[in-house]
């Protein structure tokens, strides 16, 4: 609740906590953990066509580290990642989580203005709860050698043993 919090304070648009700091958060709580060492940062996205400059998501960096220096900080403004990652223009943050490479991970967690949390999942949250692992359509076919290496350098059935990882969208590499 404090980096949502720290997060929300930024007042930046369509703006999210997302990616492996919400999904690991579930998975340590469904399989009974304490909340795992942050693994990487945390990952900030948001979406403001007209603000792509990367050194706007750097200061914005800074000013989460002056915040909290405890923490690693990776703020992306969405509007500007799709040239890296060869696909179309995003419409919008939750836009963005669709071209994502696992539907677990494609979940953004927010607080609103009265400190009620909001969630933005495309593919839904079945798969997270499910501690179900399933690649996004563009990385079951063109992009699956990405997914692949993913999985295993992440090695999550390591630290989560219930999950069950698929190679495409139902064929299953461990579980």
């Amino acid at each position: 609740m404090r980096v949502l919090g720290v997060v929300r304070d930024l007042g930046l648009p369509d703006c999210w906590v997302a990616a492996g700091f919400v999904r690991n958060c579930v998975w340590d709580h469904l399989h009974g953990r304490a909340v795992s060492p942050l693994q990487g940062d945390i990952d900030v996205i948001w979406f403001e066509p007209t603000a792509c400059d990367a050194a706007r998501d750097a200061g914005l960096e800074t000013a989460l580290r002056d915040r909290d220096g405890t923490l690693a900080w990776s703020v992306k403004n969405q509007a500007r990642m799709h040239g890296r990652n060869g696909d179309a223009p995003y419409r919008s943050a939750t836009d963005a989580m669709r071209h994502w490479p696992e539907t677990a991970t494609a979940v953004g967690v927010r607080l609103d203005a009265r400190g009620g949390i909001e969630v933005a999942a495309p593919f839904g949250l079945d798969d997270l709860f499910d501690l179900v692992v399933r690649p996004t359509q563009r990385f079951i076919a063109e992009k699956h050698t990405i997914y692949l290496e993913r999985v295993l350098s992440k090695q999550w059935e390591q630290t989560w043993p219930s999950l069950q990882i698929q190679n495409s969208g139902s064929e299953h590499i461990f579980s």
